[in-house]
C-alpha cells in the first residue's frame, strides 16, 4: 500500500501528473497499451527530456492528428467501460469524470449527463485521466495526498468565452481544499489537474512525515518566472499510523416528525454527500422525547446537507462545527470466489498489516441469492480469500 504525494508548488495539470508518472518508472511502452484499449483515434504519444532551473522533468505530450467531436459524460463513461482496461482504472477514470461533470453541471445549471465536455472532453485530455488512473494503479498507489495549490490569477480564454483564473470548474473541485488565491501568473491548475484531486486526493497536512522510495517530475508546457513549472511526485508512505482529515458536523434536534420518514432523510443526506448519519434518542425540554440528527460531511457540502436537512425534516434550525478525524487507512479491492468477484474492505494502519477484512454485504448478498447458497458462506469465502491476498503481500515483504 503506497501513498503518492503531489507536491504541486507550481500548480498541475494532467500532463504533468501523468509525466510525474511516468518519470516515477512506470513505462511509456505499457501507458500507450493502456490508452490504445479505449476506442479513440487521432492522436499521438510522446516523451521527452525539459531541464527546469536544473531540474530534469518529463514532459508527456499528447499531438492530436485529428479533429474531435464534443463529447458528453454518458459518451465518456461508456467509451471508458467498453475498453479493455482493468475494472478498478475504470472506477478511478470515471471517478474523475464524474465529480468533473458534477462541477460543470452546477455551473452551467443542467445535470451532469448532460454537460458538454470540451476542453476536457478532447482526446488529450481524456488520454491524461485515463493514462493517471492506469498509471497509479502501475505504481501500486491507493492513497493520494495533495500540497496547498497555488491558483494564479488573470483571465483565460475558453470555449464560453473570457473567464477568470482559476477557472469556474476549478475553483468548484477544489472547494474545501488549501489553496492560495492570486498566488502565480496565469492559470496554475486546470480543470482536469483539479479534478484528479478531487476524485482521489486529500489535502496533505504540513510539517509531512513521509517516507520516499521514489521521486519524478513532470514538466508543464509553458515557462513560469518565479518558479519552475514542474509537478514533484513522491511515492512512499507516510510517517504516522493514522490518517487524518476535516470535516464538519452538523445536528439537530426534532421532536415531532413522523419517524417513517427518517429512511427516505438518510438516503436524501448520504445522496448529498454525507459521510454518515445517525439518530439519537435525547430528551428536550419539558421532558419532551426527541431524536438528534446528526451528519458528518465535508466542509464543502454544508450547504447541499443543510437544504435537505431544512426540506425533508421539521426543523428551523441547525448546529455545525469543524471536527477532525483520526481513521484507519482503507483499501477496497475484489477478491475472487467459487460465486464470483466480491469487493472486500481492508483497513489498518498505514505500513501495517490490516487489522479487519470486511466483505461487501450487497456484494455477498447478491452472490448468495445468484447461486442460492447460504450468505454466511459467500461472507466465509470473501473474508478466505482476502486474508490469502494478505498473507501472500506478507511473504513477499
Amino acid at each position: 500500500m503506497k501513498t503518492a504525494y503531489l507536491d504541486a508548488f507550481s500548480g498541475l495539470s494532467g500532463d504533468m501528473i501523468v509525466g510525474a508518472i511516468l518519470d516515477c518508472g512506470v513505462e511509456f511502452a505499457g501507458l500507450e497499451r493502456a490508452i490504445g484499449a479505449v476506442p479513440l483515434s487521432g492522436y499521438r504519444l510522446s516523451t521527452r527530456r525539459k531541464v527546469v532551473s536544473g531540474i530534469s522533468a518529463l514532459k508527456f505530450d499528447v499531438e492530436v492528428t485529428e479533429p474531435q467531436p464534443e463529447r458528453h459524460f454518458g459518451e465518456i463513461r461508456a467509451m471508458i467501460n467498453s475498453s479493455a482496461l482493468a475494472d478498478s482504472v475504470k472506477r478511478r477514470a470515471i471517478a474523475i469524470f464524474e465529480v468533473l461533470a458534477e462541477a460543470e453541471a452546477k455551473i452551467h445549471n443542467t445535470t451532469p449527463d448532460h454537460v458538454h465536455f470540451h476542453e476536457v472532453g478532447a482526446v488529450d485530455s481524456i488520454i491524461d485521466i485515463v493514462g493517471t488512473a492506469w498509471g497509479l494503479e502501475q505504481l501500486g498507489v491507493n492513497d493520494v495526498i495533495v500540497s496547498a495549490l497555488p491558483m494564479g490569477s488573470g483571465f483565460v480564454r475558453s470555449q464560453h468565452g473570457i473567464i477568470p483564473v482559476p477557472a469556474p470548474a476549478t475553483a468548484e473541485l477544489l472547494a474545501g481544499f488549501p489553496v492560495r488565491l492570486g498566488d502565480g501568473t496565469g492559470e496554475m491548475v486546470t480543470p482536469t489537474g483539479a479534478a484528479v484531486v478531487r476524485a482521489l486526493a486529500r489535502p496533505a497536512e504540513l510539517p509531512l512525515t513521509f517516507e520516499a522510495e521514489k521521486i519524478g517530475y513532470g514538466a508543464g508546457t509553458r515557462d513560469s518566472s518565479d518558479r519552475p513549472n514542474v509537478l514533484r511526485l513522491l511515492l512512499g508512505r507516510e510517517g504516522h499510523a493514522f490518517e487524518s482529515d476535516q470535516m464538519i458536523e452538523l445536528s439537530a434536534n426534532i421532536d415531532d416528525l413522523n419517524p417513517q420518514i427518517y429512511d427516505h432523510v438518510m438516503e436524501r443526506l448520504f445522496a448529498a454527500g454525507a459521510r454518515d448519519v445517525t439518530l439519537t434518542p435525547t430528551i428536550m425540554k419539558k421532558g419532551r422525547p426527541a431524536l438528534t440528527l446528526g451528519v458528518l460531511a465535508e466542509a464543502a457540502r454544508r450547504e447541499d446537507i443543510a437544504a435537505v436537512i431544512f426540506a425533508e425534516t421539521s426543523t428551523i434550525g441547525l448546529r455545525f462545527h469543524p471536527v477532525a478525524r483520526l481513521k484507519l487507512h482503507r483499501e477496497s479491492r475484489e477478491v475472487e470466489t467459487r460465486w464470483g468477484k466480491i469487493r472486500v474492505k481492508f483497513s489498518g494502519a498505514n505500513g501495517h498489516s490490516p487489522t479487519t477484512i470486511s466483505p461487501e454485504y450487497d456484494d455477498c448478498r447478491r452472490a448468495a441469492a445468484q447461486h442460492d447458497v447460504a450468505l454466511r458462506d459467500v461472507i466465509d469465502a470473501a473474508r478466505d480469500a482476502a486474508r490469502s491476498i494478505v498473507a501472500s503481500h506478507v511473504q513477499q515483504k
